[in-house]
């Protein structure tokens, strides 16, 4: 086969890794890819909003499958366009994407389908939710609607403070056209999870749990970022509980998407919170975790092309879904002042060192290939990931890699995994 992956991230290079592994993949093509994913097959300068240029690309190289990794392109029907041109595409489409792409439309889906939610309410006049807001108090949480890079939601204490982050996304329009309309819901109160699934529309395959570190400093303090590290499995959501929280948060959305017409293909991300009334789904993505993907496929024991047009093809059941037993843990290294303001064009020195202490893999997130040389281009800069015997081995190796690696401004939260020890 020959596989174009979409997107530039160190999730795109995990993917990369991962399909390069695979007896039936002879080609992977990359768009645009990073300095990591160069290393693994070849970039193209093809942006992942560009619908018509991948469509372009797709068919020009005659590309067998075509595996997205961001959610924008999905949410903007990149796999209706593929599937027009007859292209197998790994991601749903437009319809399904909404999953994402509209947290109201999220939020009464979870509702239809008898999910565990937070209660909530959707409003696209400002006076309307300022109103609800003065009447139900704090905590809540506000959320535009649409899509904001990962940053269109704030969790406010205090009603001033949620009346400032409804002027910002609706009045300011802070996230453009994403704050046409708000989400307000109930704070909820716990230990996060991430749960992902592969679908075929009506099966699915479950992967094991995964905890993300959203906030950029140690003990979760400071502004959230794309993620600062992960690692799979998540001691909140043990393997025996798997089963149960499937049919509670993942079965009924894909039950939900068959029976609306668009059966849903794909990797189904569940984005939970374990309060004392069990698991509540904060969101869903409709594509991999970045940087749960890293540790997931450091894990996964089975060829994902073959997993991937089995989803396609609508046949997951002939396909075994194994992992490896081990720990995985990934430690974002990124660039001083990010998710503000950082510095860029750091060369980096010390990967190779790095991959070779058994178990570890770096994947490249915000980097450049230039002359042999790997430079920053990004806020998040590398992802360290490694396999351990349990999350203590795992978390010692990772951090030892993270020593081996040297350029300038460099910054990484030396707590990823605590939670899980803690436990």
């Amino acid at each position: 086969m020959k596989v174009l992956i979409v997107g530039s991230g160190g999730r795109e290079h995990a993917l990369a890794w991962k399909l390069g592994q695979s007896n039936s993949v002879k080609e992977l093509i990359i768009a645009p890819g990073n300095g990591g994913t160069a290393q693994e097959g070849e970039n193209v300068p093809v942006q992942a909003g560009d619908i018509p240029g991948l469509v372009a690309l797709a068919k020009e190289r005659q590309v067998d499958m075509v595996v997205v990794g961001p959610e924008e392109p999905l949410v903007l029907g990149l796999a209706n366009s593929l599937a027009n041109e007859g292209v197998p595409c790994f991601g749903p489409d437009a319809y399904a994407a909404n999953l994402e792409g509209s947290k109201a439309f999220s939020k009464t889906l979870m509702a239809e389908a008898g999910v565990p939610t937070a209660p909530f309410a959707v409003f696209d006049q400002f006076e309307q939710a300022a109103g609800f807001v003065e009447q139900q108090g704090a905590p809540l949480v506000v959320k535009a609607d649409g899509l904001a890079a990962g940053k269109g939601v704030v969790v406010a204490q205090t009603v001033d403070e949620a009346l400032k982050a409804l002027e910002s996304i609706m009045l300011d329009r802070t996230f453009g056209s994403a704050g046409e309309s708000v989400v307000i819901e109930a704070a909820l109160q716990g230990e996060e999870a991430s749960f992902l699934a592969f679908s075929d529309g009506r099966r699915i395959a479950l992967l094991p749990s995964s905890q993300d570190h959203k906030a950029i400093f140690e003990n979760d303090e400071g502004p959230n970022t794309g993620g600062m590290g992960a690692y799979s499995p998540a001691p909140v959501l043990p393997a025996a509980d798997y089963e149960r929280t499937s049919k509670l948060t993942i079965a009924p959305v894909i039950r939900q998407m068959d029976k609306s017409g668009h059966p849903y293909k794909g990797i189904l991300y569940a984005g939970l919170m374990y309060t004392q009334q069990g698991p509540q789904v904060l969101e869903y993505n409709v594509r991999f975790g970045d940087p749960e993907c890293q540790p997931l496929l450091m894990r996964l024991d089975a060829d994902l092309a073959e997993v991937m047009l089995a989803c396609i093809e609508g046949r997951l059941d002939t396909v075994e879904v194994k992992n490896r037993p081990e720990t995985s843990i990934c430690v974002v290294m990124a660039a001083k002042g990010y998710p503000g303001a950082y510095p860029k064009g750091m060369e980096i020195h010390g990967v190779a060192d790095a991959e070779k202490l058994d178990g570890v893999k770096v994947f490249h997130a915000g980097t450049a290939l230039q002359d042999g040389k790997v430079y920053s281009t990004g806020g998040r800069i590398l992802g360290v990931t490694a396999l351990g015997a349990d999350l203590a081995a795992a978390r010692d190796k990772a951090y030892e890699a993270v020593e081996r690696i040297h350029f300038e401004n460099n910054f990484y939260r030396k707590d990823i995994g605590a939670k899980g020890l803690g436990r």
